[in-house]
């Protein structure tokens, strides 16, 4: 498997931080640490930054997903969704060619969720940074989505893989129009 030209299995723990970020479903912020240290904190781990270069990238992390004026709180002190927009900064801290978010929108309402949608493709366009997105909201994958693959557990396998409009309208697989289409029959 290679992501990012990195041959995934042979890939030393630096060359994957550095190429590729993660923000995770929950986001894991760590609690003791500040939303401005826990961006810092792969700056301090992968870098030779002197700590006001750090501080000035993660500030400008921190404003790049509105959230500058949230440095200084604490993760506790903030919502769900600023969570998720610190892990995003965060996950982006090393300039890195892909991104993996999980479930991004995943416990928020709607609004924020629409959002958040709107700032993955504001970053991806600002940033020229891939991401790779897991979700089962289909607002989202039909917003932001270029390509979408479908895994079925049941087959442990890939079953589908393109753009989500045409999987939903004329996948050859029921299934996945079903999937696509929110368990609707779509008559074919």
């Amino acid at each position: 498997l290679t992501v990012a030209g990195l041959e995934w299995t042979a890939a030393t723990r630096e060359g994957l931080c550095r190429r590729i970020g993660v923000m995770y479903q929950s986001g894991a912020l760590f609690g003791s640490m500040t939303c401005l240290e826990n961006v810092m904190l792969p700056l301090e781990e992968f870098t030779r930054l002197s700590r006001a270069e750090r501080r000035e990238r993660a500030m400008g992390l921190l404003r790049d997903v509105e959230l500058a004026d949230a440095a200084n709180l604490m993760p506790s002190e903030i919502s769900g969704g600023m969570c998720k927009r610190v892990a995003i900064a965060r996950a982006m801290a090393l300039d890195p060619e892909v991104v993996f978010l999980d479930e991004p929108s995943a416990g928020l309402d709607p609004i924020t969720s629409s959002s958040l949608d709107d700032l993955i493709l504001r970053l991806r366009a600002e940033k020229g940074m891939t991401f790779v997105v897991v979700s089962h909201e289909l607002a989202s994958i039909f917003k932001i989505a270029d390509r979408a693959a479908m895994f079925d557990k049941s087959r442990r396998a890939m079953v589908a893989l393109g753009v989500p409009a045409e999987l939903r309208d004329s996948s050859d697989d029921p299934f996945v129009r079903r999937f696509f289409n929110r368990g609707e029959s779509d008559g074919k």
